[in-house]
């Protein structure tokens, strides 16, 4: 079933899986406690917008690292433009951030809409690649989360304020280059979701367990079956998810 070919496909993909993971089930938590489930899809459409912007224009495509610092530059703006929001606009932060994703999908697909490669562009900007991501790739990804990481463990309260916003832009612009819109999206809110409830030990640690899990299993399939590794992936950790939601409760009902 694993030969040496599949293994260096299989290998660095769930290097990068578990690279998102590593900030985004922190990261959820807060999403959930703050209650802006949109924020996730928001800013990472509007990184995704930058990437669109940095491709249609040959001259920023052309200079160094540019795949890179304008999907960040976008994110940060965005996030900028959220935390404003949510200290004016408190009662109605939810559906301003659902305004906010809506028209940066919108100014996408009216960037792309006379690109021949528009298509091929938007699908891997939103499903992803994460079964072609190379080791080199996952070098500055790598660097960001310890860092990322470090600065929470030395700096819990860093989540709690406006910081969050800006730490939050810059995880996401690279999660969106690895995996895509929606493998961000559902990385961020589905571990989280399925220990929403759950009051017992090693609550983090079974979050991470759920993504491990859905990654694990999704990239099995899509290798396995040629399927569309991004869809997969969704898939599995939504049934990760509610696998570990629905035992967590009979096993709380039971004791």
């Amino acid at each position: 079933m694993f030969n040496a070919e599949l293994l260096s496909i299989l290998l660095p993909a769930l290097a990068a899986g578990l690279l998102v993971l590593s900030t985004h089930v922190l990261l959820g938590r807060q999403v959930l406690k703050r209650g802006i489930i949109f924020i996730d899809l928001a800013i990472a459409q509007v990184a995704a917008l930058g990437a669109i912007v940095s491709h249609i224009d040959h001259r920023v495509e052309e200079l160094p690292f540019a795949h890179i610092w304008m999907p960040a530059l976008f994110a940060l703006a965005g996030a900028a433009v959220i935390a404003w929001m949510a200290k004016r606009l408190t009662n109605e932060l939810e559906a301003m951030i659902g305004c906010f994703y809506v028209l940066s999908a919108v100014a996408a697909m009216l960037l792309l809409a006379n690109d021949p490669h528009g298509a091929e562009l938007l699908k891997q900007l939103m499903s992803g690649q994460i079964l072609w991501v190379s080791w080199s790739q996952l070098v500055l990804p790598a660097v960001v989360s310890v860092a990322i990481l470090g600065l929470i463990a030395i700096k819990p309260n860093i989540l709690d304020g406006a910081s969050f916003y800006f730490l939050f832009a810059i995880v996401i612009t690279l999660s969106v280059e690895l995996v895509g819109v929606y493998l961000v999206f559902s990385t961020l809110i589905l571990p989280a979701l399925a220990l929403n409830k759950y009051l017992g030990k090693y609550k983090l640690a079974l979050a991470y367990a759920v993504g491990v899990v859905g990654y694990a299993a999704g990239l099995l399939l899509s290798a396995n079956y040629d399927l569309p590794s991004g869809a997969a992936i969704v898939a599995t950790l939504a049934i990760s998810a509610l696998v570990f939601r629905l035992l967590l409760k009979f096993r709380t009902t039971v004791a």
